[in-house]
Order: structure tokens, then C-alpha cells, then sequence
């Protein structure tokens, strides 16, 4: 029997949550190190675990894979959730380079300081309503099928669900006016690995808090301050 994947990183969200997503996404059963003390890491670092000295580090099938988007690449390739051709596999890196972007505002939300947090809600709201979700909801418009790509499943719907979940945690009422990605939503909700995923226990992580942002900032001693400018 294969080896479960084991994914390091903190206990949060951060850049490991899409590579989550992605997994269970697929019905993959996955494995979890928690990065937690400075020593830990250090001792990983001797042990050469991490190429480039960063997480997200996923181990799978044999290969201590570091690169964000060379894990999820992997990934999708290998539960077929990357288009069945060359060109649908671009289309996919592109939507998912744009919800990337956008989940990437949001991931700085919890380094700000306190009062820059409300501006920055504002932000996201902003720029979720104003460049990125008219896009996918013309994208759903234009193309007439279930999903994003083709008429198939993959890893661009996916990464597209979170980042409205993600969104919609700071701005409730964001998809008002997306009424094409309201029914995208429910309908990508209820496919059952995606669902079980979003269940009370699953290995799905909250949005960051004040001891999860300390725990980061400790082991990979990043102790200045991120503001707006």
C-alpha cells in the first residue's frame, strides 16, 4: 500500500491549505507535521528536508516536493483534475494564478496591524468584486458547462471555491452580485469529497489567529511587523 502524502508546515492555513484542498479534493488521505518550535525546523533544515530552506514541503511518492504550485501540479496530474490536454492545463494555471493572487491579499490579513485590518477588508472586498470575480462569473457565462474548464472537474474549481470561501469570510455578501458563481458554489459544495472536506473535524484549517500568527513568526524568526505602506 502507497504511503499516505505528509505534508510539513504550520498548524494553519497559509500556503498549504490550497495543496489540502486539492487532496481531499481527490479523496486522498494525507498526513500532517506540524512546524511548532524554531529548534524543529532547524533540525529539519540540518536533515536537508527542505529544498530552498521553505514550506509548504510535501512528501509523496518518494519525493520531498517543495514549490507551491509544483505540489498542486503534481497533484492535480496525478487524480486527472489538470484538463485532458495542453491547453486546458494552461487555461487552468491562468484561473488558478488569478484566485492565487487573490487568496494571497487575503493571506496577509492576519500579519497586519490591528488598525490597518479594516482598510485592509475594504481591499479585498475591492478587489474581489471589482477584477476578480467578474471574471470567473463571465468565464462560467461565456463557457456553459458545470466547470471552468472543459466539461470536467479540476483543480481550477477548486481553488476557485476556496477563494470565495475565503472571501466570503471577511465580506459575507461578496457574491450579490455574481449570481452565476453563487450557483458554482453550491454546486461544487455538494460534491461529496468536497463536502466532507468542509466538515467539523476534517483536516480543513480556520483562519488564522493571534497564536498561529506568533508560532510563524517564531520558528521562522520573522519578527518585523507587515504593514500596508
Amino acid at each position: 500500500m502507497a504511503q499516505k502524502p505528509k505534508l510539513y508546515y504550520f498548524n494553519g492555513r497559509g500556503k498549504m491549505e490550497s495543496i489540502r484542498w486539492l487532496l481531499a479534493a481527490a479523496g486522498v488521505e494525507f498526513e500532517e507535521v506540524f512546524l511548532e518550535t524554531r529548534e524543529q525546523y532547524e533540525a529539519l533544515l540540518k536533515a536537508e528536508a527542505f529544498l530552498f530552506q521553505q514550506v509548504p514541503m510535501v512528501e509523496i511518492d518518494g519525493m520531498k516536493l517543495v514549490q507551491t504550485k509544483a505540489i498542486q501540479q503534481y497533484i492535480a496530474g496525478k487524480h486527472n483534475l489538470y484538463g485532458k490536454d495542453l491547453k486546458e492545463r494552461a487555461i487552468i494555471d491562468m484561473y488558478v494564478g488569478g484566485t492565487t493572487d487573490l487568496m494571497d491579499i487575503i493571506l496577509l490579513h492576519p500579519l497586519l496591524l490591528p488598525e490597518e485590518k479594516k482598510r485592509h477588508i475594504e481591499v479585498i472586498g475591492q478587489k474581489a468584486k471589482n477584477r476578480y470575480f467578474p471574471v470567473y462569473e463571465k468565464v462560467l457565462q461565456d463557457h456553459g458547462e458545470m466547470f471552468l474548464v472543459g466539461n470536467q472537474f479540476s483543480w481550477a474549481d477548486i481553488q476557485l471555491l476556496e477563494a470565495i470561501l475565503m472571501v466570503e469570510e471577511k465580506c459575507p455578501d461578496i457574491l450579490s452580485h455574481f449570481p452565476l458563481l453563487q450557483s458554482f458554489k453550491k454546486r461544487i459544495s455538494e460534491i461529496p469529497t468536497i463536502k466532507a472536506f468542509q466538515q467539523p473535524g476534517s483536516q480543513r484549517k480556520p483562519f488564522p489567529d493571534d497564536k498561529y500568527v506568533a508560532t510563524v513568526r517564531t520558528v521562522l524568526q520573522m519578527y518585523n511587523k507587515v504593514t500596508l505602506g
